[in-house]
C-alpha cells in the first residue's frame, strides 16, 4: 500500500457571526495517494471549496479551523504559523482556482509571474527560471511559448489562461494540486483537453490532485476516488466506478438518477426535493434526512457515521448498520441496493 501523500483527519471549519458560529465543514476525514485524482463533488455549499481553502491555509476570514489535522507527507501542516505556511504553499501545494483571473496579475506578463514564482520557491538564476518558464507553458499546451511568454493575461483567450494557471501551480514541482472548479468557465471541447492535462500530470510526475466539482461527467473521466459531500459531511466516499455506478447513499443515488443517460429514453429525470439546508438550520440526526425517501426514525435523531457498504464504498446511512434486522435488504426508489 502507498503511504498517504495527503491526510485529513476529522476537519471542522467554522464561521462565527453575530447570531452564533455556523459550522461549514464537520468531522471531514479522507487522505489522498501520490498520483491520485480525489473528486470531491456536491451541492453548492456542500462545504466543497472550503475544505480545500482548509487545505491550502487560504480560509476567508472570519473563518477558521476549529478542530482536526491536515498531514502532508507525514508532516503536520495546519499547525505552522503563516511565514512557513507560505513556504508550503506553491512549493509543496499548488491551487488551481474556477477563474482564472483571479489568480494572474493583469499588470504582469505572463513571464514575470511565473519567474517570479519559480524564483520563490526554486534556487533558480533568472536565465534558468526562464527557461523552466517556457518548458511549462509548452508542457500546458501553450502554442509558441518562447514568444507568448512576454504577452499579458488579456492577450489570452479563457482556456490558455487556466492553462497558465496550471503552469504556475506546477511551478514549483508541488506534490499536491487542489483544483477548484478548474474546468467550469470553459467550453466542452476546452475542458476536455484540460482534463488530459490533469491526468497526465498525475501519471507522469505522481502529482495528487484534490478535485473539486459538481460536474459528474468530469469525475467519471478525471477521478479514482470520489468523495460526495453533503451539508458539510461526506455522505459517500469510494473508487469512481462504484460511487457512481452503484451508489449506496441515497443522496448519491439522487445525484445519479438526476444525470441524463445516452441511450436511455426517459421523458422526466429525477429529481431530489428541497434544498441543503442553512449553516444555522441542519437538522438534528442525518442531515439529508428531510429529503431521504428512505428515512427512518432513528435518521432524525442520531447522526450516521461512513461505513463500509455493500457496493464496496463507505456510506454515512443507516441503511447500512448490520445492528439493525433487514437494513442493509432496503431499497431506494431507483431500485439500486442500498
Amino acid at each position: 500500500m502507498t503511504a498517504p501523500l495527503l491526510e485529513v483527519r476529522h476537519l471542522r471549519v467554522e464561521f462565527p457571526t453575530r447570531r452564533g458560529t455556523l459550522v461549514a465543514i464537520d468531522d471531514v476525514s479522507f487522505s489522498i495517494a501520490p498520483g491520485e485524482v480525489l473528486g470531491v463533488v456536491g451541492e453548492s455549499g456542500a462545504g466543497k471549496s472550503v475544505t480545500g481553502a482548509a487545505i491550502i491555509g487560504l480560509l476567508e476570514p472570519p473563518g477558521r479551523l476549529a478542530g482536526g489535522e491536515i498531514w502532508l507527507s507525514g508532516r503536520r501542516i495546519d499547525t505552522l504559523d503563516a511565514h512557513a505556511l507560505r513556504k508550503v504553499r506553491g512549493r509543496e501545494i499548488g491551487a488551481i482556482f474556477q477563474d482564472p483571473l483571479t489568480s494572474l496579475n493583469p499588470l504582469y506578463t505572463i513571464g514575470r509571474q511565473l519567474i517570479e514564482t519559480i524564483q520563490t520557491h526554486l534556487q533558480l538564476d533568472q536565465r534558468a527560471a526562464h527557461d523552466r518558464a517556457i518548458s511549462l507553458l509548452e508542457s500546458t499546451g501553450i502554442p509558441a511559448a518562447a514568444q507568448r511568454i512576454d504577452h499579458y493575461p488579456h492577450q489570452f483567450s479563457g482556456g490558455m489562461r487556466q492553462r497558465v494557471v496550471i503552469a504556475l501551480a506546477l511551478a514549483a514541482q508541488p506534490r499536491l494540486i487542489v483544483a477548484d472548479e478548474p474546468t467550469t468557465a470553459l467550453d466542452v471541447s476546452i475542458q476536455a483537453q484540460i482534463i488530459t492535462l490533469l491526468k497526465r500530470l498525475c501519471h507522469e510526475q505522481g502529482t495528487a490532485v484534490m478535485l473539486v466539482t459538481h460536474d459528474m461527467g468530469v469525475i467519471a473521466e478525471t477521478a479514482d476516488r470520489v468523495a460526495v459531500m453533503y451539508a458539510g459531511r461526506i455522505a459517500e466516499i469510494g473508487p469512481v466506478a462504484d460511487v457512481i455506478h452503484r451508489p449506496s447513499h441515497p443522496y448519491t443515488v439522487g445525484l445519479m438518477g438526476s444525470i441524463p443517460a445516452i441511450g436511455h429514453d426517459r421523458e422526466q429525470l429525477a429529481q431530489i426535493d428541497g434544498a441543503m439546508p442553512r449553516l444555522d438550520a441542519i437538522p438534528p440526526g442525518c442531515a439529508f434526512n428531510p429529503r431521504c425517501p428512505s428515512v427512518m426514525p432513528r435518521c432524525r435523531t442520531q447522526r450516521p457515521e461512513l461505513v463500509v457498504a455493500a457496493s464496496g464504498s463507505q456510506a454515512a446511512c443507516w441503511l447500512h448498520d448490520r445492528s439493525a434486522p433487514g437494513a442493509t435488504r432496503e431499497t431506494n426508489e431507483s431500485g439500486a441496493r442500498s
